[in-house]
């Protein structure tokens, strides 16, 4: 009879084997829920360039700061995030999502992960280290924890009373 093991001694008995066995090294960790890794390493010609990283925004005439600005500006509600709306990549990203949504207001995202310089030129317009990063009108609010406060408070609800398709607002 064969002998079922657990996923623990699976992923130990794999931590064991000599480099040597395996033709191509993986970046990764062990986790008590499983492996995670990533076989994509920034410059290595074997990584196919569907799955290099990309820069979507940079143009040779327009800077990073002139995309952020023009975010901000065009957009009621700007929201720059790890992941988009139907699909973040974090709890914080996530939370503040469903909070925006909750005013069935219309939420313009841009996802700071597929540009590193994306992501360090909102930090430098707003002044602030960490995302999500909303801005209500033009306005710098803040991150995931400000938006439930001003929720849980009332004060979201008067910032977005005016702008359009918000008929939860009543």
């Amino acid at each position: 009879m064969a002998r079922l093991l657990s996923s623990n001694a699976v992923l130990k008995a794999i931590a064991t084997l000599p480099a040597a066995l395996s033709s191509r090294n993986v970046i990764g960790s062990f986790y008590p829920s499983g492996l995670k890794y990533s076989t994509s390493v920034p410059g290595d010609p074997d990584t196919h360039e569907d799955f290099r990283p990309t820069n979507k925004i940079q143009s040779s005439d327009v800077s990073l700061k002139d995309v952020v600005e023009q975010d901000v500006k065009e957009n009621p509600v700007m929201i720059y995030m790890k992941g988009v709306p139907d699909f973040p990549q974090c709890g914080f990203s996530s939370l503040a999502v469903r909070v925006l949504k909750h005013y069935n207001v219309p939420v313009s995202a841009r996802n700071i992960l597929e540009d590193a310089e994306l992501k360090s030129a909102v930090k430098a317009f707003s002044h602030w280290p960490t995302f999500p990063q909303i801005f209500i009108k033009g306005e710098f609010i803040g991150g995931s924890d400000i938006i439930l406060n001003m929720h849980q408070n009332g004060e979201l609800k008067e910032k977005l009373k005016d702008i359009a398709g918000s008929p939860k607002l009543e």
